[in-house]
């Protein structure tokens, strides 16, 4: 379908996994529905919760899949198919705990790294080359592969000023992908992000 557009955060459903770090891509998605005053709506047919709404006369859908992360291409390609969507307008917006908290980087296409949704994705999709944006949520320092705990547990309190600070970028840098392209989102705002200085610091 010409002019649509669908911005999917993957993350785990239901109450205990709100608000984990593996879930940073639901938090996106809400936050980007909230400032944009889109509904949420249970779309038992993709097994997703949708919001739809248009800017600039562009359609947007935006997307969390109500499967586990590691089904998340279920929805994603149910959705691609019935709208018809070339990969290239299907933004996927992920947790990367390689990446440093406060890191994000868009990449047009590329390997899952080992992400268990991206790798539903693809192979739902059937291609690599899809956009991704990564949050990075870092790890605990000696953990190795086996991070289970870490990426379901919730972001302290000094992490989330950080957290405030990336959805806020990323928030925008979605705008500038659909706007301008995904070149000038990357160059724009990939990249570090800081929590902004303690009142009293200045």
């Amino acid at each position: 379908m010409e002019n649509l557009s669908l911005i999917a955060g993957l993350g785990n459903p239901g109450a205990e996994y709100a608000g984990t770090r593996h879930n940073i891509g639901f938090l996106l998605v809400e936050r980007l529905a909230a400032r944009w005053r889109a509904a949420w709506k249970l779309e038992k047919k993709f097994n997703a919760r949708l919001a739809r709404l248009e800017q600039a006369g562009q359609k947007i859908i935006l997307c969390e899949p109500q499967t586990f992360m590691n089904a998340s291409g279920d929805a994603i390609g149910a959705l691609g198919r019935f709208y018809q969507l070339p990969a290239d307008r299907m933004l996927i917006v992920v947790d990367d705990a390689d990446l440093p908290l406060g890191q994000i980087r868009l990449r047009a296409e590329g390997s899952s790294g080992g992400h268990h949704g991206l790798e539903s994705v693809e192979q739902q999709l059937a291609t690599r080359q899809y956009p991704r944006l990564r949050l990075g949520i870092g790890r605990r320092a000696g953990d190795d592969r086996q991070i289970t705990d870490y990426v379901l547990g919730r972001f302290t309190a000094g992490e989330r000023e950080i957290v405030e600070e990336v959805l806020a970028r990323a928030g925008q840098q979605v705008e500038c992908w659909w706007n301008d392209g995904i070149n000038e989102a990357m160059n724009q705002f990939n990249g570090a992000v800081t929590a902004p200085p303690k009142k009293g610091n200045l």
